[in-house]
Protein backbone atom coordinates (compact mmCIF):
# COMPACT_ATOMS: atom_id res chain seq x y z
CA UNK A 1 0.00 0.00 0.00
CA UNK A 2 0.91 3.49 -0.72
CA UNK A 3 -0.46 6.81 0.76
CA UNK A 4 -0.09 9.56 -0.68
CA UNK A 5 -0.92 12.72 1.60
CA UNK A 6 -1.86 16.14 -0.12
CA UNK A 7 -2.30 19.68 1.17
CA UNK A 8 -6.18 19.74 0.09
CA UNK A 9 -8.44 18.87 -2.11
CA UNK A 10 -7.09 20.80 -5.27
CA UNK A 11 -3.92 19.37 -4.96
CA UNK A 12 -5.11 15.87 -4.03
CA UNK A 13 -7.14 16.33 -7.05
CA UNK A 14 -4.10 17.05 -9.33
CA UNK A 15 -2.11 13.83 -7.91
CA UNK A 16 -4.92 11.63 -9.02
CA UNK A 17 -5.05 12.88 -11.82
CA UNK A 18 -1.28 12.80 -12.93
CA UNK A 19 -1.47 8.40 -11.63
CA UNK A 20 -4.55 8.29 -14.09
CA UNK A 21 -2.99 9.89 -17.28
CA UNK A 22 0.08 8.02 -16.89
CA UNK A 23 -1.73 4.60 -17.30
CA UNK A 24 -3.78 6.32 -20.06
CA UNK A 25 -0.54 7.39 -22.14
CA UNK A 26 0.48 4.09 -22.57
CA UNK A 27 0.93 2.99 -26.29
CA UNK A 28 -1.67 -0.03 -25.84
CA UNK A 29 -5.21 -0.67 -24.96
CA UNK A 30 -5.56 0.77 -21.32
CA UNK A 31 -9.08 -0.27 -19.17
CA UNK A 32 -10.06 2.15 -16.90
CA UNK A 33 -12.79 2.03 -14.35
CA UNK A 34 -13.70 5.15 -12.62
CA UNK A 35 -15.91 6.45 -10.49
CA UNK A 36 -19.20 8.85 -9.89
CA UNK A 37 -19.99 11.02 -6.74
CA UNK A 38 -18.18 14.13 -5.65
CA UNK A 39 -14.74 12.94 -4.34
CA UNK A 40 -13.66 12.99 -8.50
CA UNK A 41 -14.94 15.79 -9.56
CA UNK A 42 -11.89 17.97 -9.50
CA UNK A 43 -10.22 15.13 -11.03
CA UNK A 44 -12.17 15.02 -13.97
CA UNK A 45 -12.48 18.92 -14.24
CA UNK A 46 -8.59 18.42 -14.77
CA UNK A 47 -8.87 15.25 -16.68
CA UNK A 48 -11.12 16.80 -19.48
CA UNK A 49 -9.07 19.68 -19.69
CA UNK A 50 -6.00 16.96 -21.33
CA UNK A 51 -8.09 14.73 -23.06
CA UNK A 52 -10.83 15.83 -24.64
CA UNK A 53 -10.96 15.59 -28.41
CA UNK A 54 -7.26 14.62 -27.81
CA UNK A 55 -5.98 11.69 -29.98
CA UNK A 56 -4.02 10.48 -27.62
CA UNK A 57 -6.31 8.61 -25.65
CA UNK A 58 -8.17 7.15 -28.13
CA UNK A 59 -6.39 3.55 -26.76
CA UNK A 60 -8.60 4.03 -23.42
CA UNK A 61 -11.61 1.83 -22.90
CA UNK A 62 -14.43 3.20 -20.01
CA UNK A 63 -16.20 0.67 -17.54
CA UNK A 64 -18.20 1.41 -14.52
CA UNK A 65 -18.19 -0.70 -11.81
CA UNK A 66 -21.74 -0.52 -10.04
CA UNK A 67 -25.06 0.43 -11.39
CA UNK A 68 -28.45 1.23 -9.82
CA UNK A 69 -30.94 1.05 -12.22
CA UNK A 70 -33.46 3.75 -12.87
CA UNK A 71 -37.15 2.63 -13.23
CA UNK A 72 -38.59 4.04 -16.90
CA UNK A 73 -34.78 5.28 -17.93
CA UNK A 74 -32.65 3.32 -20.44
CA UNK A 75 -29.54 4.30 -18.10
CA UNK A 76 -28.67 3.66 -14.11
CA UNK A 77 -27.04 6.55 -12.07
CA UNK A 78 -23.77 5.55 -12.29
CA UNK A 79 -23.12 5.74 -15.54
CA UNK A 80 -25.33 8.92 -15.98
CA UNK A 81 -23.17 10.35 -13.62
CA UNK A 82 -20.03 9.87 -14.85
CA UNK A 83 -21.49 10.83 -18.37
CA UNK A 84 -22.23 13.91 -16.93
CA UNK A 85 -18.73 14.21 -14.99
CA UNK A 86 -16.82 13.54 -17.50
CA UNK A 87 -17.73 11.02 -20.16
CA UNK A 88 -19.29 13.56 -22.16
CA UNK A 89 -17.52 16.99 -21.48
CA UNK A 90 -14.39 15.35 -22.48
CA UNK A 91 -15.98 13.94 -25.74
CA UNK A 92 -15.28 10.51 -25.13
CA UNK A 93 -16.20 8.15 -28.29
CA UNK A 94 -19.32 5.54 -27.55
CA UNK A 95 -17.43 3.06 -28.38
CA UNK A 96 -14.85 3.50 -25.73
CA UNK A 97 -17.41 3.13 -23.17
CA UNK A 98 -18.71 -0.23 -21.38
CA UNK A 99 -21.73 0.39 -19.11
CA UNK A 100 -22.20 -2.67 -16.34
CA UNK A 101 -26.05 -2.77 -16.00
CA UNK A 102 -28.42 -4.90 -14.14
CA UNK A 103 -29.30 -7.60 -17.53
CA UNK A 104 -25.18 -8.03 -17.98
CA UNK A 105 -23.21 -8.35 -14.96
CA UNK A 106 -23.04 -11.78 -14.76
CA UNK A 107 -20.71 -11.32 -17.93
CA UNK A 108 -18.90 -8.53 -16.70
CA UNK A 109 -15.86 -10.45 -15.19
CA UNK A 110 -15.12 -12.42 -18.82
CA UNK A 111 -15.48 -9.48 -20.56
CA UNK A 112 -12.80 -7.48 -18.84
CA UNK A 113 -10.80 -10.63 -18.87
CA UNK A 114 -11.23 -10.72 -22.42
CA UNK A 115 -9.71 -7.51 -23.22
CA UNK A 116 -6.45 -7.73 -20.39
CA UNK A 117 -8.09 -7.00 -17.50
CA UNK A 118 -8.29 -3.50 -15.97
CA UNK A 119 -5.29 -1.32 -16.03
CA UNK A 120 -6.71 0.75 -13.37
CA UNK A 121 -9.56 1.51 -11.05
CA UNK A 122 -10.20 5.07 -9.56
CA UNK A 123 -12.37 4.31 -6.13
CA UNK A 124 -14.08 6.15 -3.52
CA UNK A 125 -15.08 5.65 0.01
CA UNK A 126 -18.09 5.83 1.84
CA UNK A 127 -18.47 6.70 5.53
CA UNK A 128 -19.85 4.12 6.45
CA UNK A 129 -17.25 1.99 5.37
CA UNK A 130 -18.37 0.82 1.66
CA UNK A 131 -16.17 1.04 -2.03
CA UNK A 132 -18.17 0.91 -5.11
CA UNK A 133 -21.33 -1.21 -4.45
CA UNK A 134 -19.66 -3.63 -1.66
CA UNK A 135 -22.23 -2.12 1.27
CA UNK A 136 -22.53 -3.06 5.01
CA UNK A 137 -24.19 -6.32 5.44
CA UNK A 138 -24.71 -7.01 1.64
CA UNK A 139 -21.28 -7.49 1.10
CA UNK A 140 -19.43 -11.00 0.83
CA UNK A 141 -15.51 -11.24 0.38
CA UNK A 142 -16.00 -14.29 -1.78
CA UNK A 143 -17.99 -12.14 -4.51
CA UNK A 144 -16.99 -11.62 -8.21
CA UNK A 145 -19.42 -8.90 -10.16
CA UNK A 146 -22.94 -9.46 -8.39
CA UNK A 147 -26.41 -8.48 -7.87
CA UNK A 148 -27.87 -6.75 -4.25
CA UNK A 149 -31.63 -7.41 -3.52
CA UNK A 150 -32.27 -4.46 -1.08
CA UNK A 151 -34.26 -5.73 2.07
CA UNK A 152 -34.97 -2.29 3.28
CA UNK A 153 -34.01 -2.95 6.76
CA UNK A 154 -29.84 -2.43 5.81
CA UNK A 155 -28.61 0.51 7.99
CA UNK A 156 -27.64 2.82 4.59
CA UNK A 157 -30.88 2.11 3.55
CA UNK A 158 -32.71 5.54 2.31
CA UNK A 159 -36.27 5.61 1.39
CA UNK A 160 -35.96 9.14 -0.65
CA UNK A 161 -33.56 7.22 -2.74
CA UNK A 162 -34.62 3.54 -3.49
CA UNK A 163 -37.45 1.59 -2.88
CA UNK A 164 -37.36 -2.22 -0.87
CA UNK A 165 -36.98 -4.67 -3.19
CA UNK A 166 -34.98 -3.20 -5.91
CA UNK A 167 -31.42 -4.46 -6.88
CA UNK A 168 -28.25 -2.67 -7.91
CA UNK A 169 -24.96 -4.44 -9.23
CA UNK A 170 -21.36 -4.02 -8.31
CA UNK A 171 -18.16 -5.78 -9.11
CA UNK A 172 -17.14 -7.59 -5.80
CA UNK A 173 -14.33 -7.84 -3.95
CA UNK A 174 -12.85 -10.87 -5.88
CA UNK A 175 -12.98 -9.06 -9.33
CA UNK A 176 -11.47 -5.76 -7.34
CA UNK A 177 -8.16 -8.31 -6.60
CA UNK A 178 -8.16 -8.51 -10.37
CA UNK A 179 -7.58 -4.61 -10.92
CA UNK A 180 -4.00 -4.31 -11.94
CA UNK A 181 -3.47 -1.00 -10.20
CA UNK A 182 -6.53 0.64 -7.08
CA UNK A 183 -6.20 4.16 -6.66
CA UNK A 184 -8.69 4.95 -3.63
CA UNK A 185 -9.25 8.83 -3.21
CA UNK A 186 -10.71 10.43 0.10
CA UNK A 187 -11.31 14.20 1.14
CA UNK A 188 -12.61 15.71 4.24
CA UNK A 189 -12.59 15.15 8.02
CA UNK A 190 -15.37 13.77 8.09
CA UNK A 191 -14.38 10.26 6.52
CA UNK A 192 -10.84 10.86 8.81
CA UNK A 193 -12.12 7.85 11.39
CA UNK A 194 -12.82 5.64 8.67
CA UNK A 195 -10.19 5.96 6.76
CA UNK A 196 -7.81 4.95 9.77
CA UNK A 197 -10.35 2.30 10.59
CA UNK A 198 -10.18 0.51 6.90
CA UNK A 199 -6.47 1.04 6.01
CA UNK A 200 -5.02 -0.03 9.76
CA UNK A 201 -7.90 -2.03 11.16
CA UNK A 202 -9.48 -5.68 11.03
CA UNK A 203 -10.55 -6.86 7.90
CA UNK A 204 -14.17 -7.38 8.38
CA UNK A 205 -17.21 -7.28 5.95
CA UNK A 206 -18.97 -4.58 7.93
CA UNK A 207 -16.61 -2.56 6.93
CA UNK A 208 -16.21 -3.96 3.29
CA UNK A 209 -13.56 -1.38 2.39
CA UNK A 210 -10.68 -2.64 4.82
CA UNK A 211 -10.51 -5.82 1.94
CA UNK A 212 -8.25 -3.42 0.47
CA UNK A 213 -5.56 -3.57 2.38
CA UNK A 214 -5.36 -7.09 0.56
CA UNK A 215 -4.50 -5.54 -2.45
CA UNK A 216 -0.68 -6.09 -3.75
CA UNK A 217 -0.94 -2.39 -5.93
CA UNK A 218 -3.05 -0.51 -3.77
CA UNK A 219 -2.28 3.89 -4.03
CA UNK A 220 -4.29 5.66 -1.33
CA UNK A 221 -4.67 9.54 -1.83
CA UNK A 222 -5.52 11.71 0.99
CA UNK A 223 -5.89 15.46 1.92
CA UNK A 224 -4.54 16.02 5.17
CA UNK A 225 -8.10 16.55 6.54
CA UNK A 226 -8.66 13.41 5.74
CA UNK A 227 -5.67 11.51 6.40
CA UNK A 228 -5.99 13.59 10.36
CA UNK A 229 -6.30 10.22 12.14
CA UNK A 230 -3.86 8.06 10.67
CA UNK A 231 -0.37 7.78 12.30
Amino acid sequence: MKVMIEKDFETMSETAKTVLLGHMSQAKRVNLAITAGKTPIKVYEKMVATVKNSPNYDNVHYYNFDEIPLPNQTEGITISDLKKLYLTPANIDQKQIHPLTIDNYQEQDHKIEAVGGLDAMLIGLGEDGHFCGNMPQTTRFNETTYKVTVSGEEPWFVPEMMQKGMSFVTMGPVSIMRVKHLILIVNGKKKASMVKDVLTGPIIEEKPASFLQLHPNLTVILDQEAASELN
